[in-house]
């Protein structure tokens, strides 16, 4: 399968870099004076505004360039100052029901003795950005306990919610072994709530639970964040900026969002960085870690933490892997997630023989959420899943299917 790649106009291709230097300045909540002297020169550039804003809602920035154009950016074409600020009025709003919707069911959570954590969404908005209005987001995510799920979607029913995908018990307890999360839909739209009692699927061997990152470990150092009147458990700066970093390299940081919520996240709090890298140690995500930072200061002008610098000085794949994720994002291409081409990106991001291994068994034996619903097993057949799962991954891989 080849990677697939969002096509900009031919026109838009002249102009592609001057784009992406300019999404860059804008990435940020708070632009350095360069930054500003940048954003402040885009009216008299030949830029194709219908494009830069495309590249922008693809990057998931546009509530920030809609922020920081308006306010720095003199002798804009009117039409785009018009869309700009229709954009972020249209995000403020949508953020501020998901932010609303997220104290109603950390309440309801809280009544009936769950516990929980806020993960990304409008608490990281508040939390990073200090403005729920400057990152856009379309679901709320929710870190549990496996062993609470079932509590948990009950909850969730009690007030309007349910699973977006209906698996009967047997299956259920089966994917709560092999999965990491499940999707809900509610009258106001489908899959708004993601219910997940791990960050990253089982085969991507990350093996949290023995690395003080299990759900009880993260939820006892969590911390309060203040929303919409209320107190939302999220994650502590320093688990935080590594579950951040996890979650951009699982999409090969192809947006430039995940870059700026990792800086956000290191320019907002006081972080015990010594504490962030021996934890990243203990996962085997040292390179991870440091593609994250290398990416934050080549492309956001961030000035990486000291005790940072050797991790990218001293393994050599890092920035190998940073360049190959910069041609991608400055390119606006994505991967297909089923790809060959994306399991060896992957495979190259551990820096440990061990954790490659694993990850490539697990990822050829371990049975996703399509896997299960592609075909319908009794119980005691369940083990069969797994082969299940290595005919349909050939498949994909040999034929370019998806799911």
């Amino acid at each position: 399968m080849v990677e697939a790649v969002l096509s900009p106009p031919v026109s838009s291709l002249l102009n592609q870099h001057d784009s992406f230097d300019l999404l860059c300045a804008c990435a940020t909540a708070n632009p350095s004076a360069h930054q500003i002297s940048c954003i402040a020169q885009a009216a008299d550039s030949s830029l194709d505004w219908t494009f830069f804003l495309h590249l922008a809602e693809h990057h998931g920035i546009l509530p920030l360039v809609a922020r920081n154009l308006t306010t720095n950016a003199r002798g804009l074409p009117a039409e785009t100052s018009h869309l700009l600020q229709s954009a972020y009025e249209a995000n403020l709003r949508r953020s501020l029901w998901f932010a609303s919707e997220l104290s109603r069911v950390h309440k309801h959570f809280e009544e009936r003795k769950l516990s929980a954590i806020a993960y990304k969404g409008p608490v990281l908005a508040q939390s990073a950005y200090a403005d729920i209005g400057l990152r856009s987001f379309s679901d709320l995510d929710f870190l549990i306990s496996s062993a609470d799920f079932a509590r948990a979607k009950l909850a969730l029913a009690e007030i309007g919610y349910q699973p977006s995908q209906q698996f009967p018990p047997a299956v259920e307890r089966f994917f709560l072994h092999t999965g990491y999360e499940r999707s809900f839909d509610c009258e106001a739209g489908k899959n708004l709530l993601e219910l997940q009692w791990s960050l990253l699927p089982r085969f991507y061997a990350v093996d949290f639970e023995s690395a003080d990152f299990a759900f009880n470990d993260l939820f006892a150092r969590s911390q309060p964040v203040e929303i919409c009147g209320g107190t939302i458990r999220g994650l502590s700066p320093e688990d935080s900026l590594l579950a951040l970093s996890i979650h951009a390299a699982k999409h090969l940081w192809t947006r430039l969002i995940w870059i700026a919520d990792i800086v956000h996240t290191l320019n907002s709090h006081a972080i015990d960085i010594s504490l962030v890298i021996a934890r990243a140690q203990a996962l085997g995500i040292r390179r991870i870690l440091a593609v994250s930072f290398w990416l934050a200061n080549r492309l956001l002008g961030t000035t990486v933490p000291l005790e940072t610098k050797s991790l990218i000085e001293e393994d050599s794949e890092v920035r190998k892997c940073g360049e190959r994720c910069l041609s991608r994002m400055s390119g606006a291409a994505t991967y297909n997630f089923e790809s060959s081409a994306y399991f060896k990106e992957i495979a190259k991001l551990r820096e440990r023989s061990a954790d490659r291994l694993r990850y490539l068994w697990r990822l050829a034996s371990i049975p996703s959420a399509g896997d299960i619903a592609a075909l319908q097993l009794p119980q005691t057949l369940f083990p069969l899943y797994h082969a299940v799962r290595a005919a349909r991954l050939l498949r994909k891989i040999t034929w370019g299917t998806s799911d």
